[in-house]
């Protein structure tokens, strides 16, 4: 399946209060007056306003939408069809970014660096990447640079030999950055394509640990003057707003290049994906939509609004014209 089925199979299991809100209480909004639609006034931008706040997509961007529908329709009486329509289009407008797939070097091995909180599900996204990149037939090379924690170790080798990749580990404690130089240093000597560094998770206020990772771009930018190449952000797309301070700290730290916004399938927060494109200002790079290795699809914003809104928005010829009041 590609992207957009893939995207509604999420919705369908994960993206119900977003998908709900938009469909349930927009359509409350105009159950009173019945087939003759509702005046746009004050109480009514407030209602929406409400209503789109609880979809995650933050208090902004759900003022820029009901700004819309109150310069477009005020003092008019719409329908229910004429409200999605102007949300999917001011949303298709928010989401709205330039095609971004992964820097490759030039010549030799293209280095990644993948960081985020604990429980983000980083290990995860990063033996899909090593999937996805297998599957376009390239040599990938794992540095397991989350030494704090044996487990992280352990799961990333699973992964590696699942996959039949190489990887470099050391002892829990070891400095992560030694493995970082350990991991490029290895796919120089066996010409590998792609060398996926893992860091330990950590939360954007922890200074030191945030120190750490820029000590680990340091180290391995010395090996390959412009690595690491990407610097990926794995976002737990199930924490909703905060997801936003942790996109801020972390690039701030290492200079993040996207985002990887795993548990799509499983979040009721969907609307996320909104302020993290307009505040942070990170493309959105990959989206985890299952469990499985080849649940990894490189987002896509036309298709992510459009999956959103099928079913909820007709298209009508001339539609969102909205009647004068009487």
């Amino acid at each position: 399946m590609g992207f957009f089925s893939k995207i509604k199979q999420a919705i369908g299991a994960g993206l119900e209060k977003t998908k709900r809100a938009l469909a349930t209480d927009v359509r409350d909004l105009f159950k009173k007056e019945g087939r003759d639609g509702r005046l746009v006034d004050d109480v009514f931008i407030d209602q929406l306003l409400e209503i789109l706040i609880k979809t995650d997509m933050g208090v902004s961007a759900a003022k820029e939408i009901t700004s819309e529908v109150k310069n477009r329709f005020r003092g008019r009486v719409v329908f229910m069809q004429d409200v999605l329509e102007t949300v999917r289009a001011k949303l298709r407008e928010l989401l709205k970014q330039e095609e971004v797939p992964v820097k490759m070097a030039a010549a030799g091995p293209t280095v990644i660096m993948v960081v985020g909180v604990n429980g983000s599900g980083k290990t995860t996204s990063i033996a899909k990447l090593a999937h996805r990149f297998q599957a376009e037939g390239k040599k990938v090379v794992l540095g397991a640079g989350d030494t704090f924690r044996a487990a992280a170790v352990e799961q990333l080798t699973i992964w590696a030999n699942r996959l039949g990749v190489e990887i470099v580990t050391a002892k829990q404690g070891s400095d992560p950055a030694s493995v970082a130089h350990t991991a490029v240093t290895k796919a120089l000597a066996d010409k590998a394509d792609i060398c996926i560094v893992d860091t330990a998770g950590r939360l954007q206020t922890q200074k030191s640990l945030m120190q750490e990772l820029t000590k680990i771009h340091r180290i391995v930018n010395r090996l390959i003057p412009e690595a690491p190449h990407e610097v990926l952000l794995v976002l737990d797309a199930t924490a909703g707003q905060s997801g936003i301070s942790q996109a801020r700290g972390f690039t701030e730290a290492v200079k993040c290049t996207g985002l990887v916004l795993a548990k799509l399938d499983g979040t009721a927060k969907g609307g996320v994906v909104v302020p993290i494109r307009q505040q942070v200002g990170l493309p959105v790079k990959f989206v985890g939509v299952g469990e499985k290795l080849a649940d990894l699809e490189a987002f896509d914003s036309e298709a992510f609004t459009e999956a959103l809104f099928e079913g909820l928005v007709e298209e009508r010829e001339g539609a969102g014209a909205g009647q004068p009041a009487k």
